[in-house]
């Protein structure tokens, strides 16, 4: 089914869930009796687009709010295939969570993997995410981004453009500067250029196949493979234009960021080389700025690594994030590891188990 038009999308994805209950989420328990209420909407960017948000947030005396995730997907991808076993996990641990899908991806309207103007994804997303902050009865909690790959790269841009708003951000092999050995030729890119004033939506970029290099795990890259909204062609010209002008800015400003950061790079990324990774470290004028490199992980450290990976990798997450929230917001945290550890325990299976549930005794 071609998806350029949102309707397709929508359909698409509600016909994927229909023939797939491996994926509901609300099996064997439903959100509710784990605590968490799941909202999902449409509503009108600042430009008048029709965007998908989702929010995952623990009730309310179920377990303690510990702060706010803001999630900032990669390229092609959308909050309701990975994103929303991730989100599950942040909520479990005691975040409250919450998504978007960027113009032109997933549920949101706009022609499919077209990315006009990179500047107006940013601000279309620190415009949803900025009216979810202000609400009363978020205002006074400790705000993270979450940006995984392109979405490192709408964090950072996020971030450079007001550094007042953010507590700080987790940087999952986020697109920051494009290799020497893989960037094209002075030549390449003015004809790129070119073309993409003629055919921006033309699908003309020859790429790889992100999943193949992307996913480790043989059998969680078979799943990703079923992901119903993904966009997975050729890039669109107009797109790899923004793409690579996004990607020179944030290197050239590296220097200007200043906000507390985890940066999460797989030692064997073939997709966004783990020497960016290391110069953002580097340069980043953060006095609070941590390194993980996972020596033997390819780039999907979340979802396509081993099952004792992918916890060892959110563990390291909910760590940093429990230790800056309870910083920034003056409450205590309990010293008894076993509190901590059974807290991850009990919130990560919501990952390691996608794609694996049994058929639902619940809506979805």
């Amino acid at each position: 089914m071609a998806l350029d038009d949102v309707i397709d999308r929508r359909f698409a994805r509600d016909e994927f869930y229909r023939n797939h209950t491996e994926f509901h989420y609300n099996c064997p328990q439903s959100d509710q009796e784990r605590g968490l209420n799941v909202i999902e909407m449409f509503v009108k960017n600042s430009r008048g687009i029709e965007v998908f948000i989702k929010s995952w947030v623990p009730i309310e005396g179920t377990r303690q709010l510990l702060g706010l995730v803001f999630l900032c997907p990669g390229y092609g991808d959308s909050i309701t295939f990975y994103f929303e076993a991730l989100a599950r996990t942040f909520a479990l641990a005691g975040y409250g969570v919450h998504g978007m899908d960027y113009p032109g991806f997933g549920m949101s309207e706009g022609l499919h993997g077209y990315i006009p103007n990179f500047n107006d994804l940013v601000d279309d997303v620190a415009y949803q995410y900025r009216k979810i902050i202000d609400r009363a009865e978020f205002r006074s909690l400790p705000r993270f981004l979450f940006g995984e790959s392109m979405g490192g790269a709408v964090a950072l841009l996020a971030h450079l453009k007001d550094p007042t708003v953010w507590d700080g951000a987790v940087l999952v092999a986020p697109m920051c500067k494009i290799h020497a050995k893989m960037y094209p030729p002075w030549i390449i890119v003015q004809l790129l250029t070119a073309l993409a004033k003629i055919i921006p939506k033309g699908k003309l970029v020859n790429t790889h196949d992100v999943t193949a290099i992307g996913f480790r795990d043989p059998c969680k890259r078979k799943l990703a493979y079923l992901q119903p909204l993904a966009y997975t062609e050729n890039p669109r010209l107009g797109t790899a234009l923004q793409l690579l002008r996004a990607s020179d800015l944030i290197e050239s400003k590296m220097p200007e960021v200043s906000w507390p950061m985890m940066i999460m790079q797989g030692g064997r990324d073939c997709v966004n080389d783990p020497s960016s990774s290391i110069l953002l470290h580097e340069r980043a004028k953060s006095t609070d700025k941590t390194l993980r490199i996972y020596e033997d992980s390819w780039h999907c450290i979340l979802q396509g690594e081993p099952d004792d990976r992918v916890h060892s990798a959110m563990r390291d997450i909910i760590l940093w994030l429990d230790a800056r929230a309870a910083s920034k917001a003056g409450f205590h945290l309990s010293s008894d590891s076993g509190e901590f550890e059974a807290r991850v325990a009990g919130a990560v299976p919501s990952l390691i188990k996608f794609g694996k549930f049994s058929a639902p005794s619940h809506a979805s």
